[in-house]
Parts: C-alpha cells; structure tokens; sequence
C-alpha cells in the first residue's frame, strides 16, 4: 500500500489542505491499488503516441452575484406568461425534426412552445433537479423568431427550439458553475463555439445542467448544488457527469442537449435515462467555451430523443474552429444524408471483455444478446473480437485524467478563479488553500490522485505506464477496424443504482466506465442507443465506429433504433 504521509505530502505540496485527509487518502490509496493492474499490461516496448491539445486563450473574468433561489425565476416566469388551459395539449416529446416540422406547418408558435416547455420545468424540476439556472430572455427570442417567421424571413435550421447546456460550457453573460462553489460567482465573458453556432441556426438555449462538479463522475452526485434525479425512478440516479442534461431531455424539459463526455459522460447518462448521447470522434466539434477537465479526452456531442436527431444537431456543431487548434476538417459532411441506409452485409465485432457475462447484471447480458440478435435480422455479420487492451483502459484513464485534471484545476486558486473572500489576514498559500477548500470530495481526491501518479518516482509506475496502454489501445482498435465495421457491447454494465450504493467504493464506481472510457482513450466516435426498459430501469447499447465515420455510426444506431418501441417516461 502507498505510504499515507507520501499521498498527504503531494496533497500539501498542491495547497490543498483539509481537516481530516483519512476518508480522502483511504479512497486514494483504494485507487492506487487498482492501478497496479497496469504492472500486468505487456507495454514496455510500446512507443507513446502523442495527440496536441488545445492552447486556451486569456480571458477576462466577471462576476455577479449568485442567484440560490434557481426556482424563483420560474415561478415569476409561470405567473406572468404561461398559459396552461391553452397549452396542456401540446407534446413535448416531439423530435427535433418533429418541432421543426411542426413549426412550418403552423401547428403551434415558437413562444407557445418555449412556454409549454418551462411550465413543464416547473412542474418537475423540483423533484429532478435537472436544471442549475435559467435563460431569463428565452421568451423575448422566441417572440422574434416568431415575427421573422410571419414576415417571412430567413430562419435558422432550428426554428427557436429548446436546447440546454451542460453548465460547464460558457454561454456570455450567463453563470458557468460547472456544479461547484468555487465557481459560484463565475459568468461568462463569451460563449463557446458548439452554442454559438446552435444560436446561430435559432436554437435558444433554454438553461443550464447540472452536472458532477467539473464533470467528474458518473452519477451527477458530486454536484455541490445536490444531484439530479432519474426520472424513469427518481431513487436511482441519472448517471453523469452529463446527468442534468440526460433528465432535461428523458423528461421531456426540453427537445436536446449539449453534453460532454471525457470517459462515457454522455453515453453513460444517455443509457440511464433512455436517451441518445453521441461522444463524437476527438476533434470533429470544437472544445472552446467548455471547461476543461482532461484536454486530452474531453469531447462535446448531442443528447436527443432520436439519432436522427443527433445527425441533425452534428450537422450543425462539428466542423473547424480556429478557436480550438484540435478541430478537424469534416467538408460538411451530412449526417442525416442516407441515415437510413441499413447496415446490411455491415461486420460487427462483439467485444469479449466488455460483453464477458461476468461483468454484466443479468438484465444488461440479456439485452445485449437481444441487441445482437436484432443486428444479425438487419442483416449484419457479428462475431465476437477481443480488446485485450481495454482490461487496462479504466485504470489508464483515471491516471491520465486525473493528471490532468490536477493541471487544469491549478487555475482556481481564488486570484484568476475561484469563489471570492477577503485575503486579509492570509499568508499567499494558505489563502489558494483556503479557496481550494471549496472543492468537493471527488475533486479534492482526484486533484490530489493527479498530483501522486506523475510525481518523480511514481511516474514510471503509474503515468507512464497508463500512457502506453492507451497507445497500445489506440494500436488494437486501428488493427479491429480493417476487418469490422462497428463494435458493439452494452453502454454500461449495469443498470441505473440507487443513491449513496457505490459512493463509498472507488473501485466499484470506477469500473462503471469499463465499457465507455476506450473510445474516448482511442478517440473514435461512439453512440448509446436506447434499446430497452427493465423493471422500470432503462438500458443502452453502445456502437463504436472508426475515426470520423460518424455518417456510418449514425446509420448504424438509426437501423437498431428502429427495432425496439419503448415506454415514455411517466414523470
């Protein structure tokens, strides 16, 4: 076991500085010793394969005061325009293109809609808690772009829909907490590049999401505002860190949402509220505007109700943007084009570790098998293929992660960032631990876990080794791809868990990613279909593709897609 006062030296050493380190260096040291599976991966001879990272750009800060009272807003909002008898027939389950649809027909206005839509928030946010802030001029858009509409101008592709936001994406003049207090009081001086060109085509951004602070978990109960709740079972959670987005969306609070995903972030809530979340290839949608947790893996991608509906939101946000030196050039590939092809004469490779029945909860290897056999009826070659690499890859990333995750949260040290207090009275470090102070458990623990495995004489053993694995990793999945179309396995092991089941296990609650983190370590795109509602509890399918062939994935998701017929959501 790793040396307590060794892990306590690091944590001090990044002026983190706490009460009581037991609980946090117990939890460590738990993760220290699951990373020792990275002694048994043969790859010492590997050569590391190095990706660039973005350059982040200097910009200044404002700060206005918190609102804590999220809900306030709504009720004034309810009381001053909603017009329940005339709206309470309207479906807000509708797809993207549905609205859209619905919209040129005349069959209700953009303000009806965005309307109907916060009267729906209203009615169930309180119990879902999906939502950390709200768009105060979202009414005064949606009447625009109803006047454009009836003068017959040019409208954008999204005719005033309702998209929310994963609240650590910057969004100008709005809060950006990414769910935690030391970013209370901060609000964007612009807006990212994913959004902005949502705004662009008139999508109007209806909130901001709640998420696990600085997107670290997958079960969105690290916010520091308190966790969103599934609404298919508001005692399980939502899965995360995208967990506020995924509810918006499963609870039909509003027609899509923006997530990101850095180890299954999208995939895995996707999977748990019966969504469609895309993790797209690595660079093919800018990153600026998104609070980095690790530069590296972080990627932004749709949550919908439909994989059409994530081939239109694609369309509209990928592409290259001088802004994020990692953007790739996709020559404005239409993903909806042809998306429902079929997959027939298509080879699919049933991944062996991430299908093993050992792994899964009797329910997941039951759907997966259902899932395989609708793939063979659409007429496509499965067969199962190993990943020998993806044993590691869970141990892999939360080394690589949490490094740079203890980089990139060097910057909240209450100067430049961070929540604001007088600093009279404080000697220079202890006044960046007392801001750091405001960190959350699992942030504190991966910050100081991120300062521990690239440290001299642990690097060797941990970083370096955790980087060959994913070089190795990336090796495999090209070598898998000469010979198969798509990979397949269930999004996560097991279903939706109740609050609190694996909080107080790393390890366990670690290995819930086992089958999301290698597309984000290789960086290929990859999708969650939902595929079927088990005692109340949904699950997902995942599909895996080469780099860029999103076109391909899509079409892929869209055929299983077509095969299941599942129950709305009953909240």
């Amino acid at each position: 076991m790793v040396n307590e006062e060794e892990i306590i030296h690091v944590a001090k050493l990044m002026k983190i500085e706490l009460a009581d380190y037991k609980v946090h260096i117990k939890k460590v040291q738990k993760m220290l010793e699951y990373f020792d599976i990275l002694d048994e991966a043969n790859i010492e001879s590997e050569e590391l394969i190095v990706q660039e990272t973005d350059i982040d750009k200097l910009r200044d800060d404002k700060h206005v005061i918190y609102d804590k009272k999220l809900l306030k807003f709504l009720k004034n909002y309810n009381e001053t325009y909603v017009k329940a008898p005339k709206l309470s027939w309207m479906n807000l389950g509708i797809s993207a293109l549905n609205y859209v649809n619905s919209i040129k027909n005349g069959d209700f206005t953009v303000e009806e809609f965005i309307e109907r839509s916060f009267e729906r928030i209203k009615e169930v946010d309180d119990k879902l808690h999906a939502f950390l802030s709200f768009n105060d001029i979202a009414l005064e858009k949606a009447k625009g772009i109803d006047r454009r509409i009836s003068s017959n101008q040019k409208i954008g592709q999204c005719f005033g829909m309702p998209i929310s936001v994963k609240d650590n994406m910057c969004v100008e003049g709005t809060k950006t907490t990414c769910a935690s207090k030391v970013l209370e009081n901060f609000v964007s001086p612009y807006t990212g590049t994913a959004v902005s060109r949502l705004e662009a085509e008139d999508a109007i951004i209806i909130g901001k999401t709640n998420l696990d602070e600085f997107a670290m978990g997958l079960s969105t109960e690290f916010s520091a505002y308190g966790p969103s709740k599934n609404p298919w079972n508001i005692d399980y959670v939502p899965g995360g860190s995208s967990g506020g987005s995924a509810v918006s969306v499963s609870a039909n609070e509003c027609i899509a949402s923006l997530g990101s995903d850095t180890g299954g972030s999208i995939r895995n809530p996707a999977s748990f509220c019966s969504i469609v979340g895309l993790k797209p290839t690595y660079g093919l949608v800018s990153r600026f505007g998104l609070v980095s947790y690790a530069n590296s893996l972080d990627q932004i991608g749709p949550m919908t109700k439909t994989v059409e509906d994530s081939a239109f939101l694609l369309n509209i946000i990928s592409g290259v943007d001088h802004n994020d030196n990692t953007t790739i050039d996709n020559k404005n590939q239409d993903y909806l084009k042809d998306i429902d092809a079929g997959i027939t004469g298509k080879k699919i490779g049933i991944v062996t570790e991430m299908t093993n029945p050992d792994g899964l909860s009797t329910s997941v290897l039951n759907a997966t098998n259902d899932a395989i056999k609708k793939f063979e009826d659409l007429g496509a070659n499965c067969e199962q293929v190993s990943l020998g690499m993806s044993k590691y890859a869970v141990a892999a990333y939360y080394t690589i992660t949490s490094t740079e995750a203890g980089s990139n949260l060097a910057r909240y040290d209450n100067i430049r960032y961070g929540y604001e207090f007088d600093s009279s009275g404080f000697e220079f470090n202890s006044y960046i631990s007392q801001a750091r102070s405001k960190l959350g458990p699992e942030v504190i623990r991966r910050m100081i876990l991120g300062g521990f495995v690239p440290s001299a004489g642990h690097a060797g053993k941990y970083f370096l080794k955790a980087l060959k694995v994913k070089s190795k990793l990336i090796t495999e999945i090209n070598h898998i791809f000469k010979k198969f179309d798509y990979l397949i396995s269930p999004t996560v092991p097991i279903q939706p868990f109740k609050f609190g089941e694996k909080i107080n296990d790393p390890v366990s609650f670690m290995l819930v990613d086992f089958n999301t983190v290698t597309a984000n370590l290789t960086g290929i795109p990859a999708i969650s279909v939902p595929f079927k509602i088990e005692d109340g509890l949904p699950i997902g399918i995942q599909i895996m593709a080469n780099h860029m062939d999103e076109h391909s994935l899509l079409q892929a998701a869209y055929a299983l897609e077509k095969t299941v017929s599942l129950p709305e959501v009953e909240i």
